[in-house]
């Protein structure tokens, strides 16, 4: 089986400024390097490796690009122990079985003047395609991908998750945009992916598997940039609370804490202190509430011992630093 290859997106971008404002438009905000690599792989039709922390918005950036590009996103998440039967194909047995017994009476005949077993055998094995086509395959996250007849986005996100073989088996797939299926034949794309890895860097990815990318490294975002991506997603939120958050969550992350406060987090505690109609970072506030931010005791503990220093070092004020 095998398809044309057609690199035709839903979109097309003729220049950097047009994904940074297409991928505005679904409130992501790209940096000039994302924007630039973006515009980049769908030009030269080349794989995105977006490596960082986890939490800064790798994942969002596929479904924003699948978004502004009318592409359906297809998702395969990674793990320990994935294998090609999870990410590309598997059998329907139980329908092939049910197939098998609906054709009872014709298999029957069909070996009915078979003289030994051997050539009842035969008989069946020249059946095969009856049995392994494309009506028994279920297809996963890949191989929907490939064969999909329109462009779509293919994020695999957390590669780094995932064990060095099947890294390796992914390099067919980046390369030639293609796989193989023993009892079908090779499988080339109808239409070439977008394709999107993440990886919170958990473990070195192969040189092979970084070759056939285009990189980024996605950090945690600007004081400026992170307000912004507040005031985008948690409109309810005074401009001068947001401001007090983010800023709070920026020295947050100079602290030598387990899990700093990802961007998604920052987010959910913009939300949270709408909930709370919280109209400003008070001392209850904050006790209250920064569990939403941090998620271990160790780090809650350095962070209210870094706010009780910084009460000090304010002349002995109530937490109006943050109020100012």
């Amino acid at each position: 089986m095998r398809f044309l290859f057609n690199r035709k997106a839903a979109k097309v971008f003729n220049a950097i400024n047009d994904v940074r404002e297409s991928l505005g438009a679904q409130q992501y905000i790209a940096s000039d390097e994302i924007a630039t690599v973006m515009f980049l792989a769908e030009r030269l039709g080349k794989p995105v490796l977006a490596e960082g922390p986890a939490g800064v918005g790798k994942t969002e950036l596929a479904k924003a690009w699948s978004a502004a590009t009318g592409q359906e996103l297809i998702r395969l998440q990674c793990y320990e122990g994935l294998d090609e039967t999870k990410a590309l194909y598997e059998w329907e047995y139980a329908k092939q079985l049910l197939y098998t017994q609906l054709l009872r009476d014709k298999l029957n005949n069909l070996m009915d003047d078979a003289k030994t077993l051997a050539e009842a055998a035969d008989r069946i094995a020249a059946e095969e395609d009856v049995f392994f086509s494309e009506r028994f395959l279920l297809s996963r996250p890949l191989l929907k991908a490939i064969t999909s007849d329109a462009p779509t986005t293919l994020l695999i996100d957390e590669i780094d998750r995932s064990d060095a073989e099947f890294e390796a088996f992914l390099l067919e797939v980046l390369s030639d945009f293609q796989v193989s299926v023993p009892e079908l034949g090779t499988i080339k794309a109808k239409h070439q992916p977008t394709v999107l890895l993440t990886s919170n860097n958990t473990r070195e990815l192969s040189e092979a598997l970084k070759r056939r990318c285009l990189y980024i490294y996605v950090d945690y975002p600007s004081l400026d940039a992170e307000l912004q991506i507040v005031n985008m997603r948690v409109p309810g939120l005074s401009s001068k609370l947001a401001k007090q958050a983010v800023e709070l969550v920026q020295r947050m992350r100079g602290l030598d804490l387990k899990k700093q406060p990802s961007v998604s987090e920052t987010i959910d505690w913009a939300r949270a202190l709408v909930e709370l109609n919280a109209k400003s970072l008070d001392r209850t506030t904050l006790d209250t509430t920064m569990s939403v931010l941090l998620k271990y005791e160790s780090d809650l503990r350095k962070a209210r011992r870094a706010i009780d220093n910084r009460d000090r070092g304010s002349s002995g004020r109530d937490y109006d630093a943050y109020n100012d």
